[in-house]
């Protein structure tokens, strides 16, 4: 899904999960926008600005090297003063707990003597979920009320309360608290303001995200500033299972999607299994405690399949409505089954890979039967609810991932090229794990693969100008979406291609429409539906780019994995050493530029260069 026009790349986020600050580069939290302070996807202040009266103050540096910190300094240009040095000087420090926000402010007098000003910090809240912020809908602040140095504002939604030392003198207008100070201040000496804000969400039941702490995952020592960076990012991103608090998993990304994702929870662990199994094993036993056991449409919920999202409430963002628990993704179970597999292979112990086998055979279940076929045409497909449900249920999911040539949106049941492949592999993992634990149903799910594989390639191999390729997906009509696109990587190292047929796709990809310096484009530059600063169709995601390069690995193509890797590198420490969720790379520009509604950081995003950085170390 989309973001708002509001380009999030210029802010500066604080993360601490399931908690963030979005703010301006110098600091502020300005009113409008997707600016403030969240928790549990609700923006518990939307107005945080600090300001001495009469003065502007002129950003001159900030540092944020951890996720939940970040400095913020500057000078006091006083009015008609402006070729004067500046003589007081201001210090914000910024920490984020995942309940709880702390600020520190500093003000110096550098001067040669006493100086007299008037802080004002204004505050306001409208309580709006992401769901809002996310459409750019407007909110009506909530009216506060004032208790000595205590400002609260509360209703159905959720309270926050905001404290400081010293206490100011507060008024309330038009929602907006202002709080005061009369500051005396002689020559060298410095004014310090504390300010703590502590919010209390209305319950959302069993959904509820808590913190995971600090858990000993991602041990990695690395000299790569990239890899560092990232791996810092990725601890502020953990959450914990409030149903099994010991196991952490991967919040999404900030700030559009810092909870529980099925698809990109998985790829996050997967590509993160190098580190150890710790990661994966909360991750496989969180969503295994969410998997499906009853037909919903209004959820999409059907026995055996493994979530899309888990939100504290449901999503309506002016697009798509989803349930608080949504399921309606095509891909999220067989990549549960390849992760189990992989876990296990990585020495994940047999009593808990025995626990998840009652969710395993779920799994395969939902896999191989007709829920996830619902033409009976013997390939994975997906048909929304048509309750508002997403339109496309690949990790291409906005409205517009992928077109036939002439602009028509195809129409479903959808059999996308890379869910074939993840099923494939799927059906051989899960056939391996029963014959290593002595389950039924391991030879039916070889048999099954064998008809999936026969079926892919006589129906989905398309050709252009440069040679064969896997079409993106099938419609309803059976007819191939052609156009070159990264989906076709997804296949390589799966199993369902023979040698020759990954050696086509691995120069297929290799080519300068598709690959760039910066990382593989997830659709070819040539194509009539281009557009590198689409969601879906010409930019560059880093997960992405990450798969294909383990694909080519496996399949026996180090040269372009090696560029592929070094593109993601190359792109994170152009944005500063944090990876984005995507970007936008043109052919007449030699640097990435940012997709405005980018998330950064995000979790698959992160541990995609942490992969690229391991392979290449």
């Amino acid at each position: 899904m989309t973001g708002p026009s509001s380009s999030l790349h210029a802010l500066v986020t604080v993360l601490s999960a399931p908690s963030f600050v979005q703010s301006e580069p110098d600091g502020q939290v300005r009113a409008g926008g997707p600016q403030g302070w969240f928790t549990r996807d609700r923006r518990a202040l939307s107005l945080f600005e600090l300001a001495i009266q009469g003065a502007d103050a002129v950003p001159v540096g900030r540092r944020h090297d951890d996720p939940a910190v970040a400095a913020f300094h500057a000078v006091i240009r006083e009015s008609g003063a402006q070729w004067r040095d500046s003589t007081l000087r201001v210090r914000r420090d910024r920490q984020l707990f995942p309940a709880k926000l702390v600020e520190q402010l500093d003000i110096t007098n550098h001067g040669a003597g006493q100086r007299e000003f008037t802080v004002v910090l204004r505050l306001a809240t409208d309580f709006a979920g992401v769901d809002d912020v996310k459409a750019d809908r407007s909110v009506a602040l909530v009216s506060p009320t004032v208790t000595d140095d205590l400002v609260r504002w509360q209703d159905r939604r959720g309270s926050v309360t905001v404290q400081t030392h010293p206490a100011g003198s507060v008024d309330v207008h038009d929602g907006v608290a202002q709080v005061r100070w009369m500051v005396v201040l002689g020559a060298g000496e410095t004014w310090r303001l504390d300010v703590t804000a502590e919010p209390q969400m209305a319950p959302v039941g069993e959904f509820e995200p808590l913190p995971a702490g600090n858990p000993p995952l991602f041990r990695l020592k690395s000299a790569s500033r990239a890899a560092s960076i990232n791996l810092a990012d990725l601890r502020a991103l953990l959450l914990a299972d409030p149903l099994a608090p010991e196991d952490s998993y991967l919040a999404a990304g900030s700030p559009w999607y810092l909870t529980l994702f099925g698809r990109d929870t998985i790829w996050a662990a997967r590509l993160l299994l190098p580190l150890g199994i710790d990661l994966a094993a909360g991750t496989l036993r969180t969503l295994a405690r969410r998997q499906g056991t009853r037909d919903d449409p209004a959820s999409e919920q059907q026995p055996g399949k493994i979530p899309h999202e888990v939100r504290a409430e449901g999503i309506d963002n002016g697009q798509v409505r989803l349930a608080s628990l949504y399921y309606g993704t095509i891909d999220a179970t067989p990549l549960w089954v390849c992760l189990l597999h992989e876990a296990w292979r990585a020495g994940l112990p047999a009593e808990q890979v025995r626990a998840l086998l009652p969710n395993l055979v779920a799994a395969m279940a939902w896999i191989t039967g007709p829920a996830a076929d619902p033409d009976g045409d013997g390939m994975v497909e997906y048909v929304s609810s048509g309750t508002g449900g997403l339109t496309h249920q690949g990790w291409k999911d906005s409205h517009d991932a992928f077109m036939h040539k002439d602009g028509r949106h195809p129409l479903a049941p959808l059999a996308l090229c890379e869910v074939q492949g993840y099923a494939y592999a799927a059906a051989l993992a899960g056939a391996e794990l029963a014959s290593a634990f002595d389950l039924d149903g391991g030879p039916q799910w070889i048999e099954w693969a064998d008809r999936l594989k026969k079926r892919f390639h006589e129906a989905f191999w398309v050709a252009d100008e440069v040679g064969r390729y896997p079409a993106i997906a099938l419609d309803a009509d059976k007819n191939p979406v052609e156009g070159a696109t990264s989906n076709m990587a997804h296949l390589l190292g799966t199993g369902l291609l023979d040698t020759d047929q990954a050696s086509l796709i691995a120069a297929r990809l290799a080519e300068p429409d598709l690959t760039t310096p910066f990382g593989l484009r997830t659709l070819s530059s040539s194509s009539k539906n281009y557009n590198p600063f689409s969601y879906h169709r010409g930019s560059i995601w880093p997960h992405d780019t990450a798969i294909a390069m383990i694909g080519l690995i496996n399949e026996g193509h180090p040269g372009p994995a090696t560029r592929l890797a070094n593109g993601i590198i190359a792109a994170t420490t152009h944005f500063g050493g944090h990876t984005p969720e995507l970007y936008a790379v043109l052919d007449d520009f030699e640097k990435p530029l940012a997709y405005p509604a980018a998330c950064m950081p995000q979790a698959w995003s992160a541990a995609a260069t942490v992969r690229a950085a391991l392979y290449l170390a």
